[in-house]
């Protein structure tokens, strides 16, 4: 079965001159029930449907799924979505022997920008790069289907800093 462990990060510093590659990427959700979200997402010009299982009691590691589509699929597909739509700059660092993908979001939720890691087991060690700021893993407000419905503009003084 497919898992994606991951960890995730706030970003406290620059990130984009340290990076080798980004990509414009629009995502809706058709489903985001406890269980599973079920995730459209336009990344440049590719378009890919994605299942996640709830996420594991540590929020590290999840079932994923996802399947390239023909992009117009996938256009038309968005506007069956749930209220709310993600738009993001993905920005590519290297940093040892891993690529942290940094999630600079845009419209709703601009301001916000976090750091994720996919990991080969829940305990593999990595190398933070020096804009890593504190870990939110596991902290749902984070999920990218959460800030669909919560937008980061919507936060309070105490959910941005604690």
């Amino acid at each position: 079965m497919p898992q994606e462990i991951e960890r995730k990060f706030l970003v406290t510093g620059d990130y984009k001159s340290k990076a080798h590659a980004s990509s414009r990427i629009v995502q809706g959700y058709l489903c985001t029930t406890g269980r599973c979200t079920v995730r459209v997402r336009i990344r440049d010009r590719q378009g890919f449907l994605t299942v996640k299982g709830a996420s594991s009691a540590s929020g590290l590691s999840r079932y994923e799924w996802e399947k390239e589509i023909p992009v117009e699929e996938a256009y038309v597909l968005l506007q069956l979505c749930e209220p709310g739509t993600i738009d993001k700059t993905r920005w590519l660092v290297a940093s040892g022997h891993h690529t942290f993908e940094v999630d600079e979001f845009h419209g709703d939720n601009d301001g916000l920008v976090v750091a994720e890691v996919e990991l080969a087991s829940e305990d593999e060690a990595y190398t933070p790069p020096d804009f890593i700021g504190r870990e939110v893993t596991g902290t749902a407000r984070y999920y990218n289907s959460q800030l669909k419905a919560h937008p980061y503009k919507e936060w309070g003084e105490d959910e941005r800093t604690g």
